[in-house]
């Protein structure tokens, strides 16, 4: 602990109180030793060790010259008697004339009275009743707290001689207290000892009665408290010995300090020295108080912390460890790198340098049966340009060039040119050649304007069968028609080329390359005759034009192979501006529309009747103009008195009522079975996009109209190639091929592979497809209502239909649809024509609308085919009874 106290000539501080009692200090030659510091009456303080001798009784601490030392503070309650902390009973400094306090060691100043404190007093200052206290040399010393002391021996000078219990340090001149030592100056005497501890002392000073205190030269020092046990004291030293054992030298004194000290914030009446002794039976100081206020005591002081130097060869070697291990690592990748992952390194560098180019397949040509492309494949360019090569103040130049050049509106382009964002922008996909040559000759004047080698289609006819053959999209690939239902076949397959380039896009010379080459798509060539088709799109589109009517659609068929001539509709598709054409446009009618075949029906129910035996051609049947058939009311075309007419006149006329009467004979079932087999409620299969079954309900669930209006083809519904087929199979002598489309493709190596005929199946007998054969030609006759149908020098069979139109937009029957479905040569058939016309705005008859179209179109492949007329006569043919 720290000791506090003045410095000067005056007697010692007092030491303060310490435990009851102190075991006995260490004694040495010359004096006894020091004792512990008095304790409080009955608190338990420590044992104390044995002390240094202690100083002469009343040898007090070091005081100023200027004024009395501080009164002590109370030491600390110490524990019974041998525990506790020993030490001096408040053994403070004391300078050569200053005396200790009562209780404490005070300080003091030498011309006042010490403070009531634990403090430094002053030579003239002496120390407070209780405790140490510091004090300047004008002003009495302040009471505070001195700790407890512990009985042990005091260090003492040759000429201080310590206390009963233990010697305080003396000066040659200084003396001992009774109790403790007080370390005393040479002309002061040392601080007395308590009652059973020594406190030190200087040489000169006497000590105070129980305690010694610090003090300057001229003040008396803080008088010690009262006996009480502390440490116990070490071995004492001889009575009156220094600490070595020396006899009291002359007498010496410190410089006073001509400035006050700082007050210390707790100040230790006593100072214990390290390594004091402890005596037995020591137990714990729980309740140990301090003179000033209850203040706990200061912890130790821990010792300064040392600074090491670290070793550098441990340094040095870690350091080695880790660039070694860091290196190890960099090793092994590279390894890894050159060795181990060589072969994949590269080929992943050859990748990045290696670029693949596509080389589009050439698709495959569409021709007519004599091998007329319909649609090919020429050679084009298509200029682009990138942006970003394009400098602000040149994009109009560039514009007016491009626009001038590809027939494209200057402000279409300089958008483009202005989308700075973008690398590439196309501003014409297939153009010419000759005019791709043009522009790029201009190449230094137009920068940033590209062209590459491409395919464009081309469709030479136009319009042409343009819902038949289709068309595609700017990637080649079909969207519609035949170019859509063959695609896989027309297209081909792409190749690629690889090549490596630099950094800028340009070919490397002399390096690797792999070429994947393309295969060609394959022609397909069709069974129309471009000839036939252009007389029969004429046509049709004509007379749809003339009667104001909505869609017109026109065929031809070949009586014996089933093979599709032509394939005409109104309006028809141009396939060099399809962008322009609305998508409803776009269908292929012949075989995607449904409509109610009407009279061109009853051929079916003429067959069902003949086929089952139950009709003859000259079968008479009393037909009135009018029939009730379940709820409804049915009608022939016009009101005529009740006629009698042979079934051969019933086709022939195209009587409802007379079609009714002879259904009736056949019965539903039957007549149903018929309708399945002449192809109703099934696709042709051609294979065309979109083709359609049309609509034949089951027998068991024909209303009790329907089963009279089936009959003559209200009930029904079917598409163009369906009714057409029908008359191919009775100018066939009864047998069905599939219709055809497709004659046939090209294999790879240019050689042509036919399609597979048709299949063919016998629908009725040839008997009976003679006889409604001849009832048809009767049709065609000044008698019948397809007259208009006639072909001068051709005998011709046919039959017209005028049926009411179902309309989805008035959700219900609105117009009408006229039909003339014929063949000729009619006794021995090589072609079928249909024309069919919706929704006529001039006239409905299908005698009147329709029949004249196929008139034009029959007599146009006729002679296109040249097929002769036969120049026989037609039977004669009975329509009334009686003639």
């Amino acid at each position: 602990m720290k000791e506090t106290g003045g410095r000067g000539p005056g007697p010692g501080r007092g030491g303060s109180g310490g435990g009851p009692a102190g075991g006995s200090g260490r004694r040495a030659p010359g004096g006894p030793g020091r004792t512990g510091r008095q304790g409080g009456p009955d608190v338990t303080g420590r044992p104390g060790s044995s002390g240094r001798p202690a100083r002469p009784e009343g040898s007090g601490g070091p005081e100023r010259a200027d004024g009395p030392g501080k009164p002590a503070s109370p030491g600390r309650q110490g524990g019974s008697e041998g525990q506790g902390r020993a030490g001096a009973p408040g053994a403070g400094r004391a300078r050569p004339d200053g005396a200790g306090g009562p209780q404490g060691g005070g300080k003091a100043r030498s011309d006042g009275p010490g403070r009531q404190g634990g403090g430094k007093a002053r030579s003239d200052g002496a120390g407070g009743p209780q405790g140490a206290g510091k004090a300047r040399s004008d002003g009495p010393g302040r009471p505070g707290a001195g700790r407890p002391a512990t009985p042990g021996a005091g260090k003492a000078r040759p000429d201080g001689a310590g206390g009963p219990q233990g010697a305080g340090r003396a000066r040659p001149d200084g003396a001992g207290g009774p109790q403790g030592g007080g370390k005393a100056r040479s002309d002061g005497s040392g601080r007395p000892g308590g009652p059973q501890g020594a406190g030190k002392a200087r040489p000169a000073g006497p000590g105070g009665p129980a305690g010694t205190g610090k003090a300057r030269p001229d003040g008396p020092g803080r008088p010690g408290g009262p006996p009480g046990a502390g440490r116990p004291g070490r071995s004492a030293r001889p009575e009156g010995a220094g600490r070595s054992g020396r006899p009291p030298g002359p007498e010496t004194s410190r410089r006073p300090r001509s400035s006050p000290r700082p007050e210390a914030p707790h100040t230790a009446p006593g100072r214990i020295r390290p390594g004091a002794g402890r005596g037995e039976g020591q137990t714990a100081d729980p309740g140990r108080t301090t003179g000033r206020g209850g203040r706990p005591p200061r912890p130790p002081v821990r010792p300064p912390a040392v600074l090491r130097l670290g070793n550098p060869g441990r340094r040095i070697n870690v350091g080695l460890i880790a660039m070694t291990f860091v290196l190890s690592i960099f090793a092994g990748r590279l390894v890894q790198l050159q060795g181990l992952d060589s072969k994949v390194y590269a080929a992943e560098a050859a990748e990045q340098r290696v670029r693949g180019e596509k080389l589009t397949a050439r698709r495959g040509s569409i021709t007519d049966v004599n091998g007329h492309e319909l649609a090919l494949t020429l050679e084009a360019r298509e200029i682009f340009v990138d942006p970003s090569e394009v400098a602000p103040a040149d994009r109009d130049r560039v514009a007016t060039a491009l626009a001038a050049e590809l027939n494209l509106p200057k402000e279409q382009i300089a958008a483009k040119l202005g989308n700075a964002t973008s690398r590439y922008q196309q501003v014409a996909a297939a153009v010419e050649p000759s005019v791709a040559q043009r522009i790029m000759e201009h190449k230094p004047r137009l920068k940033g304007v590209g062209s590459k080698h491409r395919y464009r289609r081309d469709y030479p006819g136009g319009d042409l069968a343009g819902t038949l053959l289709g068309f595609v999209g700017d990637d080649g690939t079909g969207l519609s028609g035949l170019e859509n239902t063959y695609n896989g076949l027309l297209a081909g397959r792409d190749g690629e080329q690889f090549i490596e380039t630099g950094r800028e896009g340009q070919r490397i010379p002399m390096t690797r390359s792999t070429l994947k080459t393309p295969v060609e798509g394959r022609d397909v060539r069709l069974t129309v005759e471009r000839d036939i088709q252009w007389a029969a799109q004429k046509a049709i589109t004509d007379q749809v034009k003339a009667t104001g009517a909505r869609t017109g659609s026109a065929i031809v068929i070949d009586v014996p192979t089933g093979q599709v001539v032509a394939m005409a509709n109104a309006p028809e598709l141009d396939l060099k501006n399809w962008e322009k054409t609305a998508p409803e446009d776009w269908v292929n009618r012949s075989v995607t529309d449904v409509f109610e075949p009407g009279s061109t029906n009853k051929v079916i129910t003429a067959a069902a009747a003949l086929e089952s035996g139950a009709v003859r051609p000259e079968t008479v049947f009393k037909v009135p103009d009018n029939i009730t058939c379940a709820d409804r009311v049915l009608r022939d075309s016009h009101p005529h008195p009740v006629e009698r007419l042979t079934f051969s006149g019933v086709v022939a006329t195209s009587s409802n009522v007379g079609t009714i009467l002879a259904s009736q004979r056949v019965g539903d079932e039957k007549l149903h079975a018929m309708l399945e087999r002449f192809g109703f409620g099934a696709k042709p299969g051609t294979g065309l996009l979109g083709e359609e079954a049309g609509l034949l309900p089951d027998w068991r669930k024909w209303s009790g109209s329907q089963r009279c209006t089936i009959a003559y083809g209200q009930g029904v519904s079917v598409t163009a190639l369906q009714t057409a087929s029908v008359y191919q199979t009775i100018a066939n002598g009864g047998v069905r091929v599939t219709p055809q489309i497709v004659a046939g493709t090209t294999a790879e190596n240019g050689a042509f592979v036919p399609s597979p005929a048709g299949k063919q199946t016998r629908v009725v007998s040839e008997r009976t497809a003679r006889e409604v054969s001849g009832m048809l030609e009767a049709a065609v006759s000044d008698e019948g209502t397809g007259n208009l149908a006639a072909i001068d020098g051709y005998r011709v069979a046919g039959k017209t239909g005028t049926a009411m139109r179902y309309d989805p937009k008035c959700q219900g029957y609105c117009g009408y649809t006229s039909t003339f479905v014929g063949f000729a040569p009619a006794d021995k058939p090589r072609l079928v024509v249909l024309a069919v016309i919706q929704d006529p705005h001039k006239g409905y008859y299908g005698g009147e609308i329709a029949a004249p179209v196929f008139k034009k179109v029959m007599t146009f492949a006729l002679k296109s085919k040249k097929i002769p007329p036969t120049g026989t006569t037609p039977a004669s043919v009975r329509i009334r009874a009686g003639e």
